[in-house]
């Protein structure tokens, strides 16, 4: 297929009338359903960043303790991934987040009612399983369920999703402390929340349909038919199925779909390392320091613990904002000078929060100065490095491969974010919170550097056209 036939003009003009108003609707409402795997990722992340200070008096919390405490859910959802990936392959993507609903839930309630330290490691653990799996299945769900031309604006939804997340767990934890004071167990209920989402997602993926592409893989094509005509037109259903269902044979003469395949593969083999690498430039801004940290590091720049807390929530605030503008972005600009400009921007605030930790004397001027940068910080970040990660890695792999693909990817990513939640706490305690930062400035550098020579654009394409052209590229 010629890709001039594929450019967002062409699709549009294509396309224009190809949209009736109940197959949009549709197509919003899978959305919206979808993305409550994204609210609870989020909230189940940001959630510990007001809970840990209020835990730590109750569990008895050391600065090891609490780094593992944060980073046992990062060690979770690296295996979540990679075992969502492989089972939504197997048993397809709506299956796969009924799963993660009811693990979503039960997680949530084992963090609520943990009696010490251990209990709570357990817990955040298996909550992590269900992130992990979220975080793989949800965008490849979406990826395969949009038209090409509205791909970018949907996929990202669920990073939209996850940054609301965040900022509704910064805000219920500045809200239930202040209802709270100082009572024990206030956290508990800062947990609980989590379970709400979880049911929500539950029940609404019980009438959601299946991936198309998913349906097409196992040759179920009357199926994935029916399913293209919900959110498609007749007409272009039936096109579309034609070019996905040629493909599912081509993939299954190949027997293309897991380890074996990947690395008897070597375009396959090119292509996950640069999915590992779009999964560590993400995580290696540092990000989750703030997202996890947030509060300590408000606190040791100036500012008092209620006060920290209620600052906090500016930079929920600006995370949800950026990712509207993200979303935004997405249609007008490509996806590889777009994670560029974002690692500049991460990169440059990093620096200063460095700087002005270390050259700024204790007070307001210090604290304000920090926080305008964890601002500026997270609206490049989640602005244009977050949406574009996750999108990239729903497009990248192949059909047969794609969740496998993306847990592994995803594996990457949560052992990177595991890492450097676990050592944040014990790497700011022993060479203090500005020299930690301006190593995250240096692994920025490093990952411009492989941007700009290894990840490929993938706007404008859809699915099949592009994996027919990063065969052609990595072979």
């Amino acid at each position: 297929m010629d890709i001039r036939d594929d450019t967002p003009q062409a699709l549009t003009s294509r396309t224009a009338d190809d949209a009736p108003v109940a197959v949009s609707r549709r197509l919003r409402l899978i959305t919206v359903i979808a993305t409550f795997g994204g609210l609870l990722f989020g909230y189940d992340t940001g959630v510990i960043n007001g809970a840990l200070p209020y835990m730590a008096d109750d569990l008895g919390l050391t600065p090891f303790t609490e780094g593992m405490v944060t980073s046992s859910l990062l060690l979770g959802a690296a295996l979540g991934a990679v075992t969502g990936g492989r089972l939504s392959d197997a048993r397809g993507r709506r299956r796969t987040i009924l799963v993660l609903a009811v693990v979503f839930f039960v997680g949530a309630l084992g963090c609520t009612l943990a009696p010490n330290t251990a209990v709570m490691v357990v817990a955040r653990f298996v909550l992590g399983l269900a992130v992990g799996g979220a975080s793989v299945t949800v965008p490849v769900y979406l990826a395969e369920v949009s038209p090409a031309e509205r791909r970018g604006a949907l996929v990202t939804r669920n990073e939209l999703m996850i940054v609301s997340g965040q900022l509704l767990a910064f805000t219920s934890n500045a809200i239930i402390a202040q209802a709270g004071g100082e009572s024990g167990g206030v956290w508990r209920w800062m947990l609980v929340l989590a379970t709400l989402p979880a049911v929500v997602l539950w029940f609404g993926m019980l009438v959601m349909p299946e991936s198309p592409r998913w349906l097409a893989s196992k040759t179920r094509f009357g199926e994935a038919l029916e399913v293209l005509k919900q959110v498609r037109s007749g007409q272009r259903a039936e096109a579309e199925l034609s070019e996905v269902s040629a493909l599912a044979v081509k993939e299954e003469r190949e027997k293309l779909g897991g380890w074996q395949d990947m690395k008897a593969t070597p375009w396959v083999r090119k292509l996950m390392f640069v999915g590992f690498g779009i999964a560590i430039v993400q995580q290696i801004t540092g990000v989750n320091t703030i997202m996890y940290y947030g509060t300590q590091i408000l606190t040791d720049a100036g500012f008092a613990s209620d006060s920290a807390l209620t600052a906090n929530i500016a930079n929920g605030v600006i995370s949800v904002l950026a990712t509207f503008v993200g979303i935004w972005l997405l249609g007008r600009v490509s996806r590889r000078p777009m994670l560029m400009t974002g690692q500049i921007g991460t990169t440059v605030a990093l620096l200063l929060i460095g700087v002005f930790s270390l050259v700024l004397p204790s007070g307001d001027g210090r604290a304000y100065a920090v926080l305008a940068m964890t601002v500026t910080f997270l609206a490049f970040q989640q602005g244009a490095i977050s949406p574009v990660t996750w999108l990239m890695l729903s497009e990248i792999f192949p059909m047969r491969m794609r969740g496998f693909g993306m847990g592994v990817a995803a594996v990457v990513l949560w052992l990177t974010n595991f890492v450097i939640g676990l050592v944040f706490p014990s790497l700011v305690d022993a060479i203090g919170i500005s020299n930690t930062f301006f190593l995250f400035v240096v692994a920025g550098v490093c990952s411009l550097i492989f941007v700009k020579r290894y990840v490929p654009e993938t706007k404008g394409r859809t699915l099949e056209t592009l994996e027919a052209e990063l065969r052609a590229r990595f072979s």
